[in-house]
């Protein structure tokens, strides 16, 4: 296994974190669907504000490689509240580049989503998964996550662009 270090994101893993939305994007047959930029990263992420949080996995280089440590992986995390429990975080996006698949990397991800989830006093971490994912399910499940979709029938929705324009003027 490669020695695998978890941090925070800085403003200068913006193009990584986009080069992996693409890849997360395409694995999910959805690459038609990104419309974010790195500059848009940039600045909704690393703000006084951010509308979003990140951490980054990454692999130091092998001996004698020129170029420095490669990021291989990423959680994308956001703030939510829970009107019956109370703070919550939203794991937007967990993906890790296929050929660095089970090494661990993505339950540390995952470990350390939770870790800050703690530490802001949250009760829950949640996150969704595409119902055709079944390794990513079988990881979550053995990681001791709940599938809500079983327990207790949750279904999720959205609205988005000209539907949310049309309720905006009503």
């Amino acid at each position: 296994m490669a020695s695998v270090r978890i941090r925070e994101a800085n403003e200068g893993d913006c193009g990584d974190i986009l080069r992996l939305i693409r890849e997360l994007a395409e694995y999910e047959k959805l690459s038609d669907q990104v419309k974010i930029s790195e500059e848009a990263l940039r600045a909704d992420g690393f703000g006084e504000n951010p509308f979003y949080h990140c951490v980054v996995a990454e692999i130091p280089p092998a001996h004698g490689e020129p170029q420095g440590a490669r990021v291989v992986g990423y959680g994308l995390y956001y703030f939510i509240y829970s009107t019956w429990k109370g703070r919550n975080v939203y794991l937007e996006d967990i993906y890790v580049m296929p050929e660095y698949r089970g090494q661990g990397i993505g339950s540390k991800i995952i470990k350390k989503v939770a870790e800050v989830a703690l530490d802001k006093g949250c009760s829950q971490f949640r996150l969704a998964v595409l119902d055709w994912n079944k390794r990513a399910m079988d990881l979550y499940k053995a990681l001791g996550a709940q599938d809500l979709t079983e327990a207790e029938g949750w279904h999720s929705f959205r609205f988005e662009g000209d539907t949310m324009r049309e309720l905006a003027r009503k």
